[in-house]
């Protein structure tokens, strides 16, 4: 539990708190291996064609083809992934996700501040989304290229981010945000959105907390205490008050 507290970084963003999440090991070494050698063997495609029209002018990028065979393959897995990570779910409340992209920046490229579309279409669904939560899962470890980090900006500071390969950051979509420019090597991770059960950031972000401190109190006192039991009711009461559905 203390670690989990550590990895979550509260910012201000319009005036309404920011939740950073850190989730380590989305990927076990030998998954990351597997999805890294299919990266490097990948055709790769202009990024561009996944921006909206104000965002595409700053993005210098390549992507696979969401369409493509192993965009789809690859999609799939980490979706399967996401939906067994206790700590994504708990955080996020998904109900629907976009299926994840990958993208890559070499050396020189750069993608400038921005703010992801509010809504999204789901390929092949014929439905769009409201994204309310951006993740981005990095595939490339720190020491394979310079620059490349994800800033996310508030009104009085910013926030860098480069995490290990497998490792992934869970943000609010409303968040502007920017990848600056790759100096060495090469960065590969995967991005996607999800529209959340719950629609406002404050409510899922007192729902994360509540759940973490349920889970660590079952742990230390069992399931049948009453504590964690009036404290689980409490939870789904939220829940169900503030939820859409």
């Amino acid at each position: 539990m203390a670690d989990d507290c550590k990895r979550i970084l509260r910012l201000l963003q319009q005036g309404n708190p920011t939740m950073l999440l850190h989730i380590d090991n989305v990927l076990t070494g030998e998954e990351l291996d597997w999805l890294r050698a299919r990266l490097l063997s990948a055709s790769w495609v202009d990024g561009k064609g996944t921006a909206g029209q104000q965002s595409a002018a700053s993005k210098n990028n390549l992507q696979i083809a969401p369409d493509s065979l192993l965009g789809r393959e690859l999609s799939t897995f980490l979706l399967k992934k996401l939906g067994t990570n206790p700590l994504f779910n708990s955080a996020v409340l998904p109900f629907r996700v976009v299926p994840p992209l990958f993208n890559r920046y070499d050396e020189g490229m750069s993608f400038g501040a921005h703010v992801d579309n509010a809504l999204r279409p789901i390929p092949g669904m014929g439905q769009r989304i409201r994204t309310d939560v951006s993740s981005t899962l990095f595939l490339s470890e720190p020491d394979e290229y310079e620059g490349g980090e994800l800033v996310l900006y508030g009104p009085s500071e910013q926030q860098a981010v480069k995490l290990p390969a497998g490792d992934m950051i869970v943000y609010p979509t409303t968040a502007l945000h920017a990848v600056l420019p790759v100096t060495r090597g090469s960065r590969m991770a995967s991005f996607f959105w999800t529209q959340s059960f719950i629609r406002s950031q404050e409510h899922r972000s007192i729902l994360f907390d509540l759940d973490q401190s349920v889970q660590r109190l079952t742990l230390e006192r069992g399931a049948k205490d009453q504590e964690v039991l009036t404290l689980t009711n409490i939870y789904h009461n939220l829940l169900r008050s503030w939820s859409e559905l």
